[in-house]
């Protein structure tokens, strides 16, 4: 059965999924890594990703009787849905950044860069991470699949419902911005 559920195409699997739950589990093996991912790049924390990834896979187990097929890939609605939940948490969370002694890791000097390069970079990619969610949610969006999950511009305009060089005009727009944003913010 296993070996059946596995070799299925996206539609046949999906609609076996409404009612099967092993089937469920099929797609959420093929997609836990990509919306973790994507949600690791919101919210740049392990633990908020790993339980807004999970909340996403719950909402999608709860309303996948409801999931038509419009001819985009299965793999875009798990990311609206994504978006959806990383909003939620970003509008719900306070603002205030907490530091858990459990994050923290000592290591051996010798094999690693030292503390202050260690915090250094890690403030830098904050900081990219902070300019990166300041951009509209469509060009944040394109970031975080086009660095963060590897799609072509191919695969981004199927998710985003535009043409292949639409998107790349956006992305080139959208590098633009940020090289601005990144000397006005003097990260350079």
């Amino acid at each position: 059965m296993q070996e059946k559920l596995e070799s299925m195409d996206e539609i046949e699997l999906i609609e076996k999924a409404k009612k099967d739950p092993e089937a469920f589990g099929q797609l959420y093996d093929r997609y836990v890594v990509r919306i973790y991912n994507y949600v690791y790049y919101r919210v740049s924390n392990v633990g908020d990703a790993e339980d807004l990834t999970a909340k996403v896979f719950f909402k999608a187990l709860d309303n996948i009787s409801k999931y038509r097929h419009m001819g985009l890939p299965f793999s875009a609605w798990l990311y609206r849905i994504a978006h959806n939940q990383v909003a939620n948490f970003h509008r719900d969370r306070s603002r205030v950044k907490e530091i858990s002694i459990d994050d923290l890791v000592l290591s051996d000097s010798s094999t690693n860069p030292t503390p202050e390069k260690a915090i250094q970079t890690d403030q830098e990619q904050a900081a990219l991470l902070r300019l990166v969610n300041d951009l509209s949610p469509q060009k944040r969006d394109l970031v975080v699949l086009k660095f963060a999950h590897r799609l072509s511009n191919a695969e981004i305009g199927k998710l985003f419902g535009k043409s292949e060089g639409a998107i790349k005009s956006l992305y080139h727009r959208t590098l633009l911005e940020l090289r601005d944003l990144v000397e006005r913010h003097d990260l350079s």
